[in-house]
């Protein structure tokens, strides 16, 4: 009876939209795009900033490597990749920050 329940709740919470698929490469690639990401970042090589697959490599297993680049990317920062400060991007819905974000931490060298 108790896994039944389980199962249940989790299929309301699929339904709900609570739960959302990974981004994949293309959809990601897109969103950078919409955001003007990609015109100082790449996916593999430095451009302005870092690359998405070292930030990926640098934060490998940092549990708060998600809300901190979240906050870094709304707000903007300085420092942690060279003295070129990244802009705010406060027009960004923090939705989709969140989704870029956790698809560059799944990156792998």
């Amino acid at each position: 009876m108790k896994l039944a329940l389980a199962t249940l709740a989790g299929l309301a919470l699929l339904g709900s939209g609570a739960a959302h698929a990974a981004l994949d490469n293309a959809q990601a690639e897109a969103m950078m795009k919409k955001y003007a990401c990609s015109a100082c970042h790449s996916i593999d090589k430095k451009i302005v900033g870092p690359a998405y697959i070292d930030v990926a490599a640098k934060y490998k297993g940092d549990k708060n490597a998600a809300d901190m680049l979240a906050k870094k990317v709304k707000e903007g920062g300085t420092g942690v990749w060279g003295q070129i400060p990244m802009p705010p991007n406060a027009a960004v819905p923090a939705a989709d920050i969140k989704e870029l974000v956790t698809w560059i931490l799944t990156l792998k060298k």
